[in-house]
């Protein structure tokens, strides 16, 4: 939760301050955002506090720069820092060419990258976090075999919470934008426009997801230029694909979200081929049988969705808000459900380990 914590924070403190010192939200108020930002981030470290203390943990200033661990930490970060701004990189030079198609790209760029970072920072961030510790246990104590294991249990679980989400950005993109978005200002044709670039973005969800949990495993072997160096050429893949899809194909701002995606997926099947080489297998058999059927259970999703948008939210430009919300809504909860309905009978191994877990906290309550 520590992410959404630093999410709350940002807007309520932002929009609060900003309001504060500007209320009609004019460039004034930009400080007032940016003060929320910082009390965003305090949040987000502070909210963990309780459940440190509840383990021990008490809080104190230590300096002791030379400390062998702190050094090893820092050697660490810097491999790690360059790694993962590759994505913030990339975020910078889309933004430089969607510049030049206009005003309007820009922002519909950015919508759409903040929507496709919601299930990410949800599923991915906290599988990642999660995992982390797991592997770096096992890669200490050269157990390969449950290094592997639990590595690739981590994608697995990946994989079943994100492939549903990009199906269902992709196919409800215009009137999830819609609901959120398309009020004041923001007219039918920004929110159309925004859908198209949500819809290339949801792509490459599945590998961004995956890189959160396979990129810090290369860190815990030892291994911390790898990931390094291959988002340099994510970085150069990012910039001919940008010219490629947009200025010779033409395809416009949905261009450069695909792009995106594509180097998303391009990063992750070389830090997945680099790391199956190292520890020299990867359970990929295992792995490709999961995604068969979560790709089945998919499947059932997207029937859902299309169903909702050629039945219910055929005509939702023309619906008020708290209808398209409930139809909405209720088109997520049902295709939800029949997904991880779906990939229970399919008997998707994640899966019913949540199931197992569900029942035994409710068999303790009870």
């Amino acid at each position: 939760m520590a992410s959404s914590y630093f999410n709350l924070g940002s807007i309520i403190a932002g929009v609060a301050i900003g309001y504060w010192l500007d209320p009609h939200f004019g460039a004034r108020s930009l400080v007032g955002l940016a003060i929320g930002t910082l009390i965003g981030g305090a949040w987000q470290m502070i909210g963990q506090f309780p459940s440190l203390w509840k383990v021990g943990y008490r809080f104190h200033p230590d300096l002791r720069w030379r400390d062998e661990g702190v050094r090893t930490v820092l050697t660490l970060m810097g491999p790690a820092v360059v790694a993962a701004s590759a994505v913030q990189v990339n975020v910078l030079i889309n933004s430089g060419f969607a510049a030049g198609l206009g005003n309007g790209p820009v922002s519909w760029l950015n919508i759409a990258f903040r929507l496709m970072q919601l299930p990410l920072g949800i599923f991915g961030v906290a599988i990642g976090t999660v995992t982390l510790p797991l592997v770096s246990k096992h890669a200490a104590l050269g157990n390969t075999a449950e290094f592997r294991a639990i590595l690739a249990r981590g994608m697995r679980l990946a994989f079943l919470l994100t492939i549903p989400s990009a199906i269902g950005l992709a196919m409800l993109a215009s009137p999830i934008i819609s609901v959120i978005y398309q009020h004041g200002r923001f007219t039918a044709e920004m929110t159309r426009q925004t859908a198209g670039a949500l819809q290339f973005y949801a792509i490459g969800l599945v590998a961004y997801s995956a890189l959160k949990v396979l990129t810090p495993a290369f860190y815990a072997v030892g291994k911390r230029n790898t990931p390094m160096l291959v988002s340099f050429l994510a970085i150069a893949a990012n910039l001919f694909l940008n010219w490629l899809f947009t200025f010779r194909l033409g395809w416009g701002h949905r261009g450069l979200a695909f792009s995106t995606s594509l180097v998303a997926t391009i990063n992750f099947l070389s830090l997945y081929a680099l790391m199956r080489r190292h520890i020299r297998r990867l359970e990929t058999r295992q792995m490709l049988t999961a995604l068969g059927k979560i790709s089945l259970a998919g499947a059932l999703l997207a029937l859902i969705c299309w169903a909702a948008n050629y039945w219910w939210l055929d005509a939702w430009s023309d619906m008020r808000f708290f209808q398209k919300l409930t139809i909405l809504l209720a088109t997520i909860a049902c295709a939800g459900g029949a997904f991880f309905g779906a990939a229970f009978l399919l008997r998707v191994s994640e899966v019913q380990d949540i199931v197992d877990v569900f029942r035994r906290k409710v068999g303790r309550s009870l």
